[in-house]
């Protein structure tokens, strides 16, 4: 790669970014306070943690394959449970950030559980 590609890249990137930031400041107030737009807030937030939750699970080993490595069984159960985890203390509290500081240690928990009791 060139440098002169990263330098685009990176002055593309900080483009978008700010137009993303301060689109919302330009848009005339009227078209924000849309029911519409007040819906896709709401569910925007877990649609999202769901989406990034579901595309982290890694599977790609496990199709197809009779003969499974144990470490893999396991990784994919400790991202299960913390999966369901993440899913539960969000819907209880509705705050983003602890739901993923839950599903951090979830995952780190069930895995140390699976190596250490599992075998």
């Amino acid at each position: 790669m060139s440098s002169s590609y990263l330098i685009f890249a990176t002055f593309a990137m900080a483009a978008v970014t700010f137009i993303t930031r301060a689109l919302p400041a330009l848009i005339p107030k009227k078209l924000l306070d849309t029911p519409w737009l007040h819906r896709l807030n709401e569910s925007l937030p877990l649609s999202v943690m769901v989406l990034l939750i579901l595309t982290s699970l890694s599977y790609q080993g496990l199709s197809g394959n009779a003969s499974l490595n144990i470490a893999e069984v396991h990784l994919l159960m400790a991202q299960i449970g913390a999966l369901l985890s993440v899913l539960v203390v969000y819907h209880i509290s509705r705050q983003l950030l602890v739901s993923m500081i839950v599903g951090i240690a979830a995952i780190n928990g069930f895995l140390w559980l699976f190596t250490h009791f599992l075998g």
